[in-house]
């Protein structure tokens, strides 16, 4: 099978991280790319060798997703919060970009908020957000009705995990997200399918994501302290929103934009929750136009 472009290793920050160093432009500035609820690393194969060009470009699995098999670590948001701020520390060294997809957005800006040292600037693609005038979609308020009750929703996800094959649950994602699978290239799909094939401890990973989600909905049901966060951010922000996204409504991220006016906000017409596998290419020209317009640079200096 085609390979994605990266190196993939696992690093020890307070249990196993898996990340994909994608290279990329030496001295150029710092991206890491933070993946959302159910995601991984592979979420970013198509962008992240559309910004190596201009920058050096890590993505990592958050724990209990993709190659970061759980343990007994915790998962929620702001437990991944500190593990990205590890990971800035440690590994990167300097100042870096964030570039977080939904979950991966919140847990993205609450960083920038709490070290603003580290962070240069911050991009938010489709990122969870609260408010919003719409209806939510009605099959995605159903799944994560399901997610929030306990033991239902550990009942719903062991059932799916063993009555569906891995490939029938990647195509399900991807559609709820608004992607179809029969148009991105195989490799994509098949990494996907194979990273559910090959982990150890199922089980844990449903635990893991349904922290995660839990987590996420009680941060929505009472915003204060994420529009404090949002608030306290100092870096540049770019937010960028699908205007047929269904799992966060387009009108939540109008809204933030008019209540952070100094965010920069642009809005894909027919692009749905991920655009950076529905639309790498012209995602990546905004991010790096933007960059520019911003002065973010790159240093040699690394740890």
């Amino acid at each position: 099978m085609e390979q994605p472009a990266g190196t993939g290793r696992t690093i020890d920050l307070g249990g196993p991280v898996h990340v994909v160093d994608h290279g990329g432009l030496e001295g150029g500035p710092a991206v890491v790319l933070v993946h959302g609820l159910g995601g991984s690393h592979g979420n970013w194969d198509l962008f992240a060798p559309l910004l190596t060009p201009s920058a050096r470009v890590w993505a990592l699995d958050l724990p209990g997703f993709g190659r970061s098999e759980p343990g007994e670590r915790r998962t929620t948001v702001q437990a991944n919060v500190g593990v990205l701020q590890r990971f800035l520390r440690e590994v990167v060294g300097e100042p870096a970009v964030l570039v977080g997809n939904s979950m991966g957005g919140m847990i993205s800006l609450f960083t920038a908020a709490a070290s603003p040292d580290a962070v240069r600037a911050l991009v938010l693609l489709d990122p969870a957000l609260p408010g919003g005038r719409r209806r939510l979609d009605p099959l995605v308020a159903a799944t994560f009705a399901l997610y929030a009750v306990p033991g239902v929703g550990e009942r719903f996800l062991r059932l799916r995990r063993v009555r569906s094959t891995p490939l029938t649950r990647v195509r399900a994602m991807l559609d709820l997200v608004g992607v179809d699978p029969d148009e991105l290239p195989a490799p994509v799909v098949d990494r996907a399918v194979t990273l559910l094939e090959q982990r150890e401890d199922a089980a844990g990973m449903d635990r893991a994501f349904l922290a995660a989600a839990r987590s996420l909905l009680w941060i929505l049901l009472d915003p204060r302290r994420y529009r404090g966060a949002m608030a306290r951010v100092t870096a540049p922000v770019l937010l960028v929103h699908g205007d047929r996204d269904r799992l966060v409504s387009v009108d939540a991220a109008r809204q933030a934009a008019r209540e952070n006016p100094g965010w920069r906000y642009e809005e894909l017409a027919g692009v749905g929750h991920v655009p950076q596998l529905q639309v790498p290419d012209r995602l990546a020209g905004l991010v790096l136009s933007w960059l520019g317009d911003v002065a973010v640079s790159g240093s040699a200096a690394r740890s």
